[in-house]
This record gives structure tokens, C-alpha cells and sequence, in this order.
């Protein structure tokens, strides 16, 4: 078991990186860290689709000398995927993070539990 850990060491190392951000995510009630854990957990699955992409001995899928032979280039989906998502997860955080100053300077806390009973009270 342990040597077939060290054969897949990428993928072992973002499933830990993946329960790190999950644990951040569950345990803290602070926003800013909630939103730490679902960058960590983003770059988990990063990682993930990137070493599952990548292929030993094989390049990118540039085509040069005129060699067009599937054999000799990786597969350029994983490398698509993982770029949407950084783009896509860089605009999410930016949208998080101007949520959370809104926050902050309504209820000068960022302690999710506080926010929730603050605004509560001023519903009733």
C-alpha cells in the first residue's frame, strides 16, 4: 500500500490538500478562512486533473517537425479544464472577498455565527 502511494504521489498529495481545505471549510468561523479552504480545496482538484493529464515521455499537444501522431502528445483536455477553473475560481474568491468587506464593515465582525445573529435581530 505504501509503495502504491509513492507511484501516485501527486494524486495522494491533493486528496491531502483537498481534506485540508475541507477541514478549513467546515471547522472555522471565520470567512476569510472558509474562503482560504475553498482556494486550498481548489488547487487540490487542480492538481488532481494536472497529474491525471500527464503522461511520461509524451508532450505537449504542439505539433512540431510535422509529427501528428497521437501517441507522442499528452491530452490537452486537463490542461483546458484546469485553466477555466483557475479563471473562474480567481473571479469567484474576488467575488467572496468584496462580499466579506461588505460584511465586515456592516456588522465589524467576520465571524459567520455573529453575522447570522446580528442580522437576525435587525429582521425583527
Amino acid at each position: 500500500m505504501p509503495q502504491q502511494l509513492m507511484v501516485n504521489l501527486e494524486q495522494t498529495f491533493s486528496v491531502i490538500l483537498f481534506g485540508i481545505g475541507f477541514t478549513l471549510l467546515l471547522l472555522h468561523r471565520n470567512l476569510i478562512k472558509k474562503i482560504i479552504g475553498l482556494n486550498i480545496m481548489d488547487t487540490a482538484v487542480y492538481l488532481f486533473l494536472t497529474s491525471l493529464g500527464y503522461i511520461t515521455g509524451r508532450e505537449a499537444p504542439i505539433v512540431l517537425n510535422g509529427v501528428t501522431d497521437v501517441e507522442m502528445y499528452i491530452n490537452p483536455v486537463p490542461s483546458g479544464l484546469v485553466l477555466t477553473g483557475i479563471v473562474v475560481s480567481v473571479s469567484f474568491t474576488a467575488i467572496m472577498l468584496a462580499l466579506v468587506i461588505r460584511l465586515y464593515r456592516r456588522y465589524r465582525t467576520l465571524d459567520i455565527d455573529e453575522i447570522t445573529l446580528l442580522a437576525r435581530k435587525e429582521v425583527k
